[in-house]
């Protein structure tokens, strides 16, 4: 069964006015939101993503539902995940607490259109060459092994070489000016730092796109849920971010559950490929039909029961660990103005 044409472009809208809708009401009053605040829009997008999930089953069926489900709940605690390096980013950039909102609404969209191009390439390129998904696997399996072996180490983040040349070519501003990209002085412009942080936040969560989408193309193959999960994964993030402040120190285990995760998507991927196999090396070419396939609702089980195991056991791990002032709040303290460079 195919998505029919009107509901993928009424998502699309719907979508776009939302965000549109949410940068608008960040850019006209910026502050630090409460932890109350944080927790309602967290609680909307979350019960927004179960809504349309639910949407999904009543015009489709509920094997494109399972795979909105399972691939949002992936990209989620990956998103999650991610949040680490962005609290070194915005420490990094001495971002003030006021227009931290703002910088993660931005640069979330700004990952969002580069997701979605990622997206598209991954779609063509899965669509012409299934033997694609041998890589994908072995390298979601890589990628998890990694993360067990580096599992404990302190996240940290390094300036890519966009960053690097940006520092170098534009005339740039030592300190914010509110939340203007653009400043002129003494009849000069100048760009702020805040250019240069959107930037930051958005390649970098293309880096983390990189084990991510290959994640969710072993949940399903259609292009229209990879980038909806992508979208209602990433809403909520910036809220997110603010709710959980220092908690996040307590997940000492979602990484070790992201790995079994990424590694169960991995083994998928390896399988799905044997069994439509088209390589003429293995099976003379031919698809291996004794390999089973896993179901799609046995993934979102498998994923499910992980994140909830390794947030239980994270929480108990390590309950009585932080003050309760160390879990509201993220993010460095408003830095002294500084002059022009």
């Amino acid at each position: 069964m195919e998505l029919p044409v009107w509901f993928e472009i009424g998502t699309f809208v719907g979508l776009t006015v939302l965000l549109l809708a949410d940068l608008a009401l960040v850019a006209r009053r910026p502050h630090e939101p409460s932890v109350r605040e944080a927790s309602i829009w967290v609680t909307f997008y979350v019960a927004l993503a179960l809504v349309f999930g639910l949407v999904l089953l009543l015009v489709t069926n509920g094997d494109f539902a399972t795979q909105f489900y399972a691939g949002w709940l992936t990209e989620y605690s990956l998103s999650v995940d991610n949040l680490f390096v962005f609290v070194i980013i915005m420490a990094r950039f001495q971002v003030p607490r006021k227009l931290q909102q703002e910088v993660l609404m931005v640069g979330i969209i700004i990952a969002l259109v580069l997701r979605g191009i990622f997206i598209l390439l991954g779609a063509a390129v899965i669509e012409r060459f299934t033997w694609v998904f041998y890589i994908f696997g072995a390298f979601l399996v890589y990628t998890a092994i990694n993360l067990v072996r580096n599992r404990g180490e302190d996240e940290d983040y390094e300036e890519n070489a966009l960053i690097r040349r940006l520092r170098k070519v534009l005339p740039l501003t030592k300190d914010f000016e509110g939340n203007k990209i653009r400043v002129q002085r003494d009849g000069k412009k100048y760009w702020t730092p805040m250019i240069v942080v959107f930037l930051a936040l958005g390649t970098t969560d293309l880096l983390f796109a990189l084990d991510s989408i290959p994640a969710i193309f072993g949940l399903t193959r259609e292009a229209f849920i990879v980038f909806t999960a992508n979208v209602f994964a990433l809403m909520g993030l910036r809220q997110l971010y603010f709710l959980l402040g220092g908690l996040l120190k307590r997940l000492v285990y979602l990484s070790l559950g992201l790995a079994v995760i990424l590694a169960f998507i991995g083994v998928k991927l390896v399988l799905e490929a044997i069994h439509e196999n088209t390589l003429p090396f293995i099976n003379g070419g031919e698809p291996v039909e004794a390999v089973p396939e896993i179901p799609i609702w046995l993934s979102l089980a498998v994923i499910l029961g992980v994140l909830v195991i390794a947030t239980v056991a994270s929480l108990v791990k390590t309950r009585g660990q932080l003050s309760p002032a160390e879990g509201t709040g993220v993010g460095p303290e408003q830095p002294a103005d500084r002059s022009a460079e």
